[in-house]
């Protein structure tokens, strides 16, 4: 059986920042290579990711991930039917979810004086259409003699596991009470690591007490002193689509090509907002190379196991993953059947030895067709 993957390989330089963060503050970090490196995890550019989505997609074709199921599905079930209550709607959802198998217990800022609406014991992943469903089965029980006998009887876990959305076929979904509504990831992102080693900096900083510094009686000293911790790296990105999974996951050969077009483009162009307002450090890629296999997913980390050193950093990344790339394909039969390259100046040069370079948006209507292409010849 022919293969589909989609691997998607970026450099990208950001300047002193903190994108995200450990339990105490620092920036994150991994020893690679035996030096350390700075690290952006892979949840991280994952949200980054679907935040983006709303920018490129319709929001009809996105999802939701709540542990406050109760309450968003009640809304759901009075914009579907504004003639029953709030308190009854959500009655409702805690019916429907059950007879799914999916558990709800209060939550710990529920009281007998301020009650509040049930909720599950992790974050759920919905897709807007699924509420949608659900919210139509649970107003067709509130006209019934018993809504919660109805609502076991009624195919609930069919409209949990169908019209699944772009984000959630491409990242997945666990239901821990309830396994059968497991959906596969059909995407993976890696976590991103800078190239070269780094020294995580501290900026120390004090901050003006406007009204204090107008009274000339008042002492000179600064209202706030602190320090922020910060790096600067050119960091490798990461992430593959395994485009079969998601075709099976989305059921349609047209939203299969949207998604993969819209993941592209989302995941090249977002970044973590961490300290976003303290370093203004929103970069684009240096580089992206987007490749399309029949063989599996090839990350080429492995290039900068030896860390980057000295000058011009950014060019001797492109050239190392340049021939890392061509290295590996020709020992392990991995050639791509075809690679875009979208390159913004003449420092990741190297990387031309895959092709001619094109804007981001040629290359993600060329990966869409190609994907296109490919799912219309395995029908």
């Amino acid at each position: 059986m022919t293969r589909t993957i989609v691997d998607v390989n970026v450099l990208q330089t950001v300047p002193p920042s903190n994108l995200n963060r450990d339990d105490t503050g620092s920036p994150k970090s991994a020893v690679y290579g035996g030096v350390r490196r700075a690290r952006v995890s892979s949840q991280a550019w994952k949200r980054a990711t679907r935040l983006a989505f709303k920018d490129v997609l319709d929001s009809s074709t996105l999802g939701t991930r709540t542990k406050r199921v109760v309450e968003l599905l009640g809304e759901r079930i009075v914009q579907q039917d504004p003639a029953i209550p709030v308190e009854r709607a959500q009655e409702l959802a805690v019916f429907a979810f059950s007879a799914a198998g999916i558990k709800l217990s209060a939550p710990r800022r529920s009281t007998a004086e301020n009650p509040q609406p049930h909720e599950s014991g992790y974050l759920l992943f919905l897709s807007s259409l699924q509420l949608d469903h659900l919210a139509q089965l649970c107003a067709q029980a509130h006209d019934t003699d018993d809504p919660k006998a109805h609502l076991k009887g009624a195919d609930v876990k069919n409209a949990l596991d169908s019209s699944h959305s772009v984000d959630l076929s491409l990242f997945g979904r666990m239901v821990a009470d309830a396994s059968d509504l497991n959906v596969d990831a059909a995407c993976q992102v890696a976590h991103a690591v800078s190239v070269h080693p780094v020294e995580t900096e501290f900026d120390y900083f004090t901050a003006v007490d406007d009204h204090k510094d107008a009274d000339a009686e008042e002492d000179a000293g600064a209202g706030m002193i602190g320090t922020v911790e910060f790096n600067a790296s050119t960091l490798y990105r990461y992430a593959t689509i395994d485009v079969d999974l998601l075709a099976r996951n989305l059921g349609d050969a047209d939203a299969t090509r949207l998604a993969v077009e819209a993941f592209v483009r989302a995941f090249v162009t977002s970044m973590p907002s961490g300290k976003q307002n303290t370093f203004a450090n929103r970069t684009l890629p240096d580089a992206v190379v987007i490749s399309l296999r029949d063989t599996q997913p090839v990350n080429l980390v492995g290039a900068f196991e030896e860390a980057v050193v000295g000058e011009h950093r950014l060019a001797q990344a492109a050239e190392r993953l340049a021939d890392y790339a061509v290295g590996i394909d020709r020992a392990y039969d991995t050639t791509p059947v075809e690679t875009w390259i979208v390159r913004g100046n003449g420092t990741t040069k190297a990387l031309d030895v895959f092709g001619q370079p094109v804007s981001l948006g040629a290359a993600v209507s060329g990966v869409g067709a190609a994907v296109a292409e490919r799912l219309q010849s395995q029908e």
